[in-house]
């Protein structure tokens, strides 16, 4: 189903291949080896006869025509091998054109070759169709129409006038009106030199025999000069173009500089020497290139006029400023009232007529007084308009255009597709979808905007040519299944892909995959033998540009591999370890069996915590260096056993973790320690405060407040900061006590050592004493102390009857406001389950009626599509039943 071409507008600018050439016509037999042989024979004497009046005069052999040739000469080339293989096929009607055919060359581009018949019809159409647009669409007559009327190459696309249309058959040069078929002469050809004036009117003619195609540039010799006119050479006329290299030098545009660019063809670049210059009224100095070294500088000139009053307004400029243009005949604004000898420095007055200036739409009239400045910009006279297609007349304001929304519905000039542009004024635009119709070839589509009429034909060449490309020909593209492709005698270029290719015999150019290799494979495995079936490896991909479709299905014989097919599992045998890597335990086994066995002895690997060892059966590791070990390694049993290592540094915590190798982790367990003073407790982790030293610990122990400890001797706190050990000095105690007689009435101020030393007289120790009888009694009392104690006990025990009675009637009065307090809060919240309930009920139903809505909109909805469906469906039969009506 592949066919070997080139999907190529032209052939790659490649030599052709030397002569002789095979014919793609030829059957591959040994019935049509004569045949094949003479009409290669003919086609390379046609070929050296054309190309030796050429070569001749350049100074080549006739042999040499099939190398380094210009694209000219490539090109004619081309078309021989065309010829001469009988793939020459018109582009319209796709069928091949014989020697006898009366026949047709575009001389513009693409020097395409086409039937007569086909393209006299071609033409005829094409002329037509442009001669109905453009007097449908242009204020001329069909007559004047037709005679304008021009029509395009099939191929290239350019414009020919009405009055070339071919009507004889001439050769390829144009001098001999229907020339003979003659087998020894080019077919469609005069057989006399071409003698058409070469390109570029260098005044020379073709050397070649009448031919196709091109005519080659001018071989002849000239003495011409390079680009800048410095050196003189001798080249041929075609090429005679050259430069030099060297600086160009002319003088530029400004004079002075000369161009620094390497010998060019055509006008020197402007000057980009920089320098600075003044600008046009010597004002301001700039660094410029020299190409823009006049300019202005974009300030006012501001010189006094002439009449000493105003100054100049001009932008920058050379020479004088000129006259006043206030002084001499003035008018008003509008232009109706003028004045003479009038000051330039007094305002003309307003005439105060209308002013009647001509507005921009330039139908109406400024209705406004005379006055300074422009006239308004937008005419709002009220005008009645009409639309551009005439089916609306409304009163709109001047400036207003007016259009309407009906769309047009005549047909454009392809005939398939309506205006439908709104408000049109009859002149419809061409149509602007693509035509998209399948071409004659059936391999691309037109890609032309939409027309009428046939399309043009498909304008790509498809390229046959040999697996290496050397020998190739043209064909219009749809006709490449019906060729058969050339046959070419040199070596095949496809490198083979085994790994015999320096040892293997090179073999012809050929279509489809080269032959497979009969070397054997001798390949190394990764096990390190070698494989001994024949050579299996990839032949080359057979490239789908140069693969023809069959004829006959080959029966292909099944081989001992397949080609492209990696080397089958090695079969020697080897002996291989159990997964335990067990010594003693090997089996023999064939060496591309990965599989693996265990034997019946116990793994006794080290386990992880490296302090005990693994009790299982054998089985695979994960930690194996062998190649040859399973997918999924069985791990070694975990030890559970508990930690029984002593800790760095040592603390009566045990390791929590289980059997491990290395270190045992840092203890993190807190421990609590009170401050000295008992006041605070702190928590530290147990590898932190063991490491610190005793000092250290008493230091980081401490509170760093006041010790809060009560003094061994009275009943005040230590005021030293937090501190190990019993409180210093407790007998020097400096705070104040306050001292009383027995019954209390006496009291002083006296030092806590004063008080100790009291109490150390009198035969008791401090410590002794309660807190509450600190200080009591150690002064005597005196007369008055026993009238004040029976008072004081008198009004004591009256306050401790109110106190009683009071406490007894505010029991009795609370009890029932609890009572009622509870009876509140149990009817509260029965009242909040009820409203619970309530609440979610109203919710449910809230949502039911939300999804009973969604499914009712939904299904109408539904049915309210498949009805407009219907509708629309109707309203489309109905308008191709009648298109006429719109």
């Amino acid at each position: 189903m592949k066919s070997s071409i080139h999907h190529l507008q032209h052939p790659p600018p490649q030599p052709p291949p030397p002569p002789p050439l095979y014919d793609s016509d030829t059957d591959s037999d040994g019935s049509g080896t004569h045949s094949s042989s003479s009409d290669l024979l003919r086609h390379s004497n046609l070929s050296a006869s054309i190309f030796k009046p050429y070569f001749e005069f350049t100074g080549r052999h006739s042999s040499s025509a099939t190398t380094a040739t210009p694209a000219e000469v490539s090109k004619i080339q081309s078309f021989l091998t065309s010829s001469s293989s009988g793939a020459l096929s018109c582009l319209i009607c796709l069928e091949r054109i014989k020697p006898s055919d009366p026949t047709w060359s575009c001389s513009s581009l693409c020097f395409a070759l086409f039937h007569l018949h086909c393209i006299q019809s071609w033409a005829r159409q094409a002329s037509n169709l442009a001669a109905a647009r453009a007097a449908t669409r242009l204020p001329i007559t069909e007559q004047r129409a037709s005679e304008t009327a021009l029509w395009n190459c099939p191929k290239c696309r350019v414009e020919y006038p009405i009055t070339h249309i071919p009507k004889t058959y001439f050769c390829f040069c144009g001098k001999l009106e229907n020339p003979p078929n003659d087998p020894w002469v080019l077919p469609h050809s005069c057989g006399e030199i071409c003698g058409r004036p070469l390109k570029h009117n260098c005044g020379h003619h073709c050397l070649l025999l009448c031919h196709p195609g091109p005519c080659p540039s001018c071989p002849k010799l000239v003495k011409v000069s390079c680009f800048c006119t410095k050196i003189e050479d001798v080249r041929r006329c075609g090429f005679k173009e050259f430069s030099c290299g060297k600086v160009c030098g002319k003088v530029l545009d400004c004079g002075v500089h000369g161009c620094a660019e390497i010998c060019h063809k055509g006008q020197c670049p402007p000057c980009r020497a920089r320098s600075v210059y003044q600008c046009r009224c010597g004002k301001k100095k700039e660094e410029r290139e020299c190409c823009n070294r006049v300019f202005r500088c974009g300030e006012p000139c501001e010189k006094r006029l002439g009449c000493g009053r105003h100054v100049c307004e001009r932008g920058c400029h050379v020479g004088e400023c000129g006259d006043c243009p206030l002084q001499g005949k003035r008018a008003c604004p509008c232009g109706k009232r003028v004045y003479e000898g009038m000051p330039c420095d007094v305002t003309v007055p307003l005439c105060g007529a209308t002013c009647d200036k001509m507005l921009s739409c330039r139908y109406h009239r400024c209705p406004e007084r005379c006055h300074r400045g422009a006239c308004v910009e937008t005419c709002r006279t009220v005008v009645k308009k009409s639309c551009r297609c005439g089916s609306l007349r409304k009163d709109v304001p001047c400036y207003q255009d007016l259009w309407c929304e009906r769309k047009c519905q005549r047909m454009r000039d392809c005939g398939r597709h309506a205006c439908k542009r709104k408000c049109c004024d009859g002149d419809c635009p061409p149509c602007s979808e693509v035509c998209d119709r399948r071409l004659r070839c059936k391999n691309h589509k037109c890609p032309s905007p939409c027309h009428r009429g046939a399309c043009a034909p498909c304008p790509i060449m498809v390229t046959i040519s040999c697996a290496c490309g050397e020998t190739h020909f043209e064909v219009p593209c749809g006709t490449e299944m019906e060729q058969k492709p050339p046959k070419c005698p040199k070596p095949c270029p496809i490198a083979p892909l085994c790994h015999h290719a320096p040892k293997l015999k090179p073999h012809k150019c050929h279509y489809g995959a080269c032959p497979p290799c009969r070397l054997p494979c001798a390949e190394e495995y990764s096990c390190g033998h070698a494989c001994k079936l024949r050579c299996h490896d990839a032949k080359p991909p057979p490239n789908r540009e140069f693969t023809l479709k069959p004829k006959k299905k080959k029966i292909i014989q099944q081989s001992e591999c397949t080609p492209g097919t990696p080397c089958p599992p090695c079969p020697e045998l080897v002996w291989r370890p159990c997964v335990g890597q067990h010594i003693g335990a090997e089996r023999m086994m064939v060496c591309s069996d990965k599989s693996q066995f265990a034997c019946e002895n116990l793994c006794g690997n080290p386990l992880p915590c490296g302090n005990h060892y693994c009790t299982k059966t054998c089985h695979a590791l994960e930690n194996s260096a062998s190649t040859n070990r399973l997918q999924k390694s069985e791990p070694c049993e975990d030890c559970s056993l508990p930690c029984d290592k002593e800790r760095e540094p040592k603390c009566q915590h045990r390791c929590p973790r289980r059997c491990h190798p290395g270190d045992c982790p840092p203890c993190k367990v807190l421990i609590k320690r009170s401050c000295h003073c008992g006041s605070m407790v702190h928590v530290f982790e147990c590898i932190y405060y063991n490491t610190l030293s005793a000092k250290d610990q008493e230091k980081v122990r401490s509170c760093g407040g006041l010790c809060h400890r009560k003094l061994p001797n009275c009943t005040h706190l230590c005021p030293e900061t937090c501190h190990p050990g019993e409180c210093p000095n407790p007998e020097k105690c400096s705070k104040k006590v306050t001292v009383r007689c027995k019954c209390q009435t006496l009291k002083r101020e006296w030092p806590c050592h004063d008080v100790q030393a009291a109490y150390h007289s009198a035969g008791s120790h401090p410590k002794d004493i309660t807190k509450n009888q600190f200080g009591i009694g150690l002064i005597p009392c005196n007369s008055d102390c026993k009238s004040k104690m029976q008072v004081v006990e008198s009004e004591l025990h009256l306050r401790k009857s109110q106190v009683t009675e009071v406490k007894e009637t505010d029991n009795e009065k609370l009890a029932p406001k609890r009572r009622k307090r509870q009876k509140r809060v149990q009817e509260s919240k029965e009242a909040t389950k009820l409203q619970k309930i309530i609440s979610t009920t109203k919710k449910l139903l809230l949502y039911l009626f939300i999804l009973i809505i969604l499914v009712t909109a939904t299904y109408y909805g539904y049915k309210g599509l498949l009805w407009l469906n219907d509708w629309m469906n109707k309203v489309d039969e109905r308008r191709q039943r009648h298109p006429r009506i719109r």
